[in-house]
């Protein structure tokens, strides 16, 4: 049985609502639905989405690291968008960090997400040990 490693932000909804930030099993890491609140809940860049996504990758990229990963280990993430009309300004914070990596990503809107001044969550799931430029060679 392969053990399961559990990363908490400290954030009070991850007890109420049963969940991680993140959780590694063997290689693998899936990093939950992030959003720009800080650990008090207030949303950080409200009205700017890419001012959140890029707190958002912050926050992800300290999970990752808490669970032995960086961005490079990154093999699919997930944004979840309120307003379509500003996909583009999370389209370039999310090429900033993955020009390289390129991982298989989605974008999708929503209709709403916890907190109207959200604009944006991201998920990732990453793979460690997988050398992004031999893989599936």
């Amino acid at each position: 049985m392969t053990d399961r490693q559990r990363i908490s932000s400290g954030s009070p909804w991850e007890s109420i609502v049963g969940y991680s930030r993140a959780v590694r099993v063997g290689n693998q890491i899936f990093v939950a639905g992030t959003t720009a609140s800080d650990e008090t809940g207030a949303v950080i860049g409200a009205g700017d989405m890419a001012a959140q996504a890029r707190y958002v990758f912050q926050k992800i990229e300290r999970a990752l690291h808490e669970a032995g990963a960086t961005l490079a280990d990154v093999v699919r993430t997930r944004l979840f968008i309120t307003d379509y009309r500003l996909w583009e300004e999370a389209a370039r914070v999310h090429g900033e960090l993955f020009s390289e990596i390129r991982p298989a990503a989605t974008m999708v809107q929503v209709v709403a997400l916890q907190d109207v001044q959200m604009l944006i969550e991201i998920e990732v799931d990453a793979i460690v040990g997988v050398d992004s430029e031999t893989a599936g060679t």
